[in-house]
């Protein structure tokens, strides 16, 4: 599997991202990432902003002749904690984005006054603390997200683990094909090649616009399903099932059979975040049980002959006008022009001239974006990419 590791440039401290990773790269990416991380539950009345960055009183520490002494930490916002700055300062975005590019000092006005509303309110920071400096001084470091403080943690390689027990358990053969880890999410995918269906129907005709073979000499669908986690606020621990056209690597999730664990828990107090051993274990062994259900539902023969034969009763009908029908489906999905322009080469390099070609295209679409967050959900939209195909004829 070939390895596109990308360092984020906003300072030493930011997350390591992954795309189309190795199990064993994740974890160890994981794994530092837990090192590094800090969770703390403050009011607005310790939290401020400072050119630009979220300063938070007193947790941090500084090792000094005279002992140790708590200061603020200082933390460089992501994207994604811009979100949720934003979100709950009722901040529009867009206004926000613009004073972090053109004018910091308006912004940091503007939140501190925000800020200074409500100073009893409290909120969840997440953050990677930045590597310690010369005299043992923080380094400034990196706020992932600001959340509710009843935001549940649910980390990444808690999660993966717990979840590939859940798979062990389920008894089914398969293997990791591929691992992404953006700012927002974390993507598993697990194939099981032992449970593959033949589909001549879905794949008449049809060509891989990377290597040109053909869908009739090999018109195998495996089973499979695609982990994820968000750390930040991103979206819920789910497990989805996966169809995977073997002879070209597309994959489509069937997103309404989601199974979904939500990050949702009690109030906490304020400081730095420490769940109890009896919490977390209650949670991952919930995890386990949950992941060992759904494997064993969507590695089922039975199952993915089901879905192919959803899949087979609209692929067959043919385009009239295949770039009109393609026009037609990127707007009513909202699918941008750059991805567009993509779907309808691979559309016509795929050589079916049927809804099921456009279905082939979106999908074979998500294996060329470098965005892992973007690929993941233009293949959520290869089902409806069909239906809407389909009904345009």
């Amino acid at each position: 599997m070939t390895q596109q590791f990308a360092e984020r440039a906003v300072n030493v401290a930011a997350p390591t991202g992954a795309r189309n990773a190795g199990l064993a790269d994740l974890a160890h990416i994981l794994e530092d990432q837990n090192r590094r991380k800090l969770d703390v539950i403050a009011p607005a009345a310790a939290l401020r902003f400072c050119e630009g960055n979220l300063h938070v009183e007193g947790v941090e520490s500084l090792i000094t002749e005279d002992g140790v002494t708590d200061v603020d930490g200082v933390y460089r916002p992501t994207a994604v904690a811009d979100e949720g700055i934003a979100d709950k300062l009722k901040i529009p975005l867009a206004y926000l984005r613009r004073m972090r590019a053109d004018n910091v000092p308006l912004l940091d006005e503007n939140v501190n006054a925000w800020l200074r509303t409500a100073p009893e309110r409290r909120f969840m920071l997440r953050a990677f603390r930045g590597e310690r400096g010369p005299g043992m001084r923080p380094a400034e470091g990196v706020a992932r997200a600001l959340l509710s403080d009843s935001y549940k943690l649910m980390d990444n390689l808690d999660m993966l683990l717990a979840a590939l027990d859940g798979v062990k358990q389920s008894g089914h053969p398969t293997q990791v094909t591929g691992c992404d880890l953006t700012d927002r999410r974390m993507y598993v995918r697990v194939e099981s090649e032992a449970v593959a269906v033949q589909a001549r129907s879905l794949l008449r005709g049809y060509r891989s616009p990377f290597d040109e073979r053909s869908g009739d000499e090999l018109p195998l669908i495996s089973a499979g399903f695609v982990i994820t986690n968000s750390e930040v606020g991103g979206g819920a621990y789910t497990i989805t099932p996966r169809a995977v056209i073997q002879v070209c690597r597309n994959g489509m999730t069937m997103a309404k059979d989601v199974m979904r664990a939500v990050h949702l828990g009690g109030k906490q107090d304020e400081g730095v975040v420490s769940w109890s051993g009896q919490t977390q274990r209650k949670t991952l062994e919930l995890i386990t049980s949950k992941t060992a259900d759904a494997v064993r539902t969507f590695l089922s023969r039975e199952y993915v002959e089901a879905k192919v034969r959803e899949m087979e009763g609209a692929a067959g009908r043919p385009l009239a006008d295949p770039t009109k029908t393609i026009e037609h489906v990127t707007k009513t999905l909202s699918i941008g022009a750059e991805a567009k322009e993509t779907i309808l080469a691979h559309f016509i390099r795929g050589g079916q001239i049927t809804a099921g070609g456009v279905m082939q295209a979106v999908t074979s679409t998500a294996q060329t974006l470098t965005d892992a967050d973007q690929a993941a959900a233009l293949e959520a939209l290869a089902l409806p990419a069909l239906t809407a195909a389909a009904a345009h004829g």
